[in-house]
């Protein structure tokens, strides 16, 4: 792992009387930069943090350029000429090629596994990788990836192979995603907010569930977070927390309230009755529309699916809670009905906000069952150690399973 510095920017860093702990200084005159090398990731993020909160630029990777395999250059490989195209370029950008390898590869071993573990994740006949692209690169992507991977798995160009048995990446492709309404990049003249600088704004949850929502793979559309927008009216709601307080809002009251009367009314036990009806049909219906759509790569549409199921649990719950008044057999009922809608839509939810999800079942005191795709139309029951014995975690007052970000909560 490894920071670059400008000479203009270690300039300010020397006046600034700063160090990098556990950096190793290299410093060659001749070059327009220098380096501190780290012996890890956490370190080297250590000092970023240092220079981040001294406002000194750096970078920590420097990016191959790109090279061209063919084309209209003397060297290259003729691309054949074909439905009246000719003199093209076949342009090469080879470290995006390796980058999610080394990536997961860096990551592995960050969680004490062996690097070579990569290939379990990527092309054994039970891995399956998509890849999230911009639609033009997909030229690109589509037809280098898959040469290098073939001749990874050593099929050569005279080699006979069905194409049929190679685990190939899905490649989805991704329409612009503008910023404030103006093409942005990072090496143009309008940048786009890092990661980290959203955070301080947002939680993972809320822009997880915004960005799938745009449907980016049918249409282009532009990123316009209220923060960054300086003619926002105060009084209009931030179009990025839309979907997410579907989480935050709707379902969390819907679960705390459940919470809350199992806790009142049947000493936190979940009651062992048999789900009504409607909740079954519901959370079957909706089960198999989100499968669907995300075996699709529909990502909107994943979470219309969600907001379907979510808001009908609520207006389930309104609807039975104020029916069922303090009749105790009403609300057992209900509690039973709730309970399995609940855990459903934990298990739909997981694989976009995986800690709030466990948080709830944490909660529930729910095994990690719940994570099985293949187990998520059980009965609430399956999912506990000891169903005879089981109760529920207890919640204090204005307890929030899913969680609004602490700049929002003076709005809330």
């Amino acid at each position: 792992p490894a920071i670059h510095i400008t000479r203009k920017e270690f300039d300010k860093f020397n006046a600034l009387h700063l160090s990098l702990a556990d950096a190793i200084l290299i410093d060659e005159p001749k070059k327009p930069s220098v380096t501190f090398e780290f012996e890890s990731l956490e370190t080297r993020d250590a000092a970023r943090a240092v220079l981040d909160g001294n406002t000194i630029r750096y970078r920590t990777g420097k990016t191959l350029v790109p090279f061209r395999l063919s084309g209209n250059i003397p060297w290259g490989v003729p691309v054949p000429q074909r439905d009246g195209l000719d003199d093209l370029t076949f342009w090469v950008w080879p470290e995006s090629l390796w980058a999610p390898i080394s990536f997961l590869q860096t990551y592995l071993e960050s969680i004490g596994k062996s690097r070579d573990e990569w290939s379990d994740w990527c092309i054994k006949d039970d891995a399956k990788v998509y890849q999230f692209i911009g639609e033009d690169n997909i030229y690109f992507y589509g037809i280098a990836e898959m040469g290098m991977l073939l001749a990874y798995l050593g099929h050569g160009p005279q080699d006979a192979y069905d194409v049929d048995d190679i685990n190939f990446p899905t490649l989805v492709a991704n329409c612009h995603l503008q910023f404030m309404n103006s093409k942005a990049s990072s090496s143009g003249k309008v940048k786009p907010p890092m990661a980290d600088e959203l955070l301080q704004h947002y939680t993972k949850d809320q822009l997880r569930m915004y960005f799938l929502s745009l449907g980016l793979a049918k249409k282009g559309v532009s990123f316009n977070p209220k923060p960054y927008d300086p003619s926002a009216d105060p009084k209009v709601a931030d179009p990025v927390l839309k979907d997410g307080n579907l989480l935050t809002n709707v379902f969390n009251r819907t679960v705390r309230s459940a919470f809350y009367t199992a806790q009142k009314y049947t000493a936190g036990r979940i009651p062992n009755l048999p789900v009504s009806e409607e909740i079954l049909n519901l959370i079957e219906k909706d089960t198999l529309n989100y499968e669907q759509k995300m075996a699709s790569t529909d990502f909107h549409l994943v979470i219309y699916a969600l907001d379907h199921v979510i808001r009908h649990l609520s207006k389930y719950w309104s609807k039975q809670s104020k029916k069922a008044g303090e009749d105790q057999a009403a609300i057992e009922q209900l509690l039973a009905d709730t309970f399995y809608a609940i855990k459903s839509i934990l298990t739909l939810l997981h694989p976009i906000v995986p800690e709030s999800s466990e948080r709830a079942a944490q909660r529930l005191n729910l095994t990690d069952d719940l994570w099985n795709w293949q187990h998520i139309l059980k009965p609430t029951q399956f999912y506990m150690e000891d169903a005879e014995n089981h109760t529920i975690v207890e919640i204090p007052p204005k307890f929030d399973f899913f969680k609004k970000h602490n700049s929002q909560l003076a709005d809330s």
